[in-house]
């Protein structure tokens, strides 16, 4: 069975356990998505994308 599950819905359910579990205070998370929605603007951006894109790949693997 294959499940597709977007990115943001797997780290939208760790941050979601993070302040469950873990005792993480809520605006943590609001000022760490806050940060990583501002970086998203910024000339790191394409290299963020590409890097989370081949870790994807990688744990994946190959589908051919």
């Amino acid at each position: 069975m294959t499940l597709n599950l977007p990115l943001v819905v797997v780290l939208g359910f760790f941050a979601w356990a993070a302040v469950k579990y873990l005792g993480v205070r809520t605006w943590i998370v609001v000022l760490v998505a806050l940060f990583g929605f501002w970086l998203s603007h910024t000339f790191l951006a394409p290299a963020i994308e590409s890097g989370t894109r081949s870790g994807v790949t990688v744990i994946n693997g190959s589908h051919a």
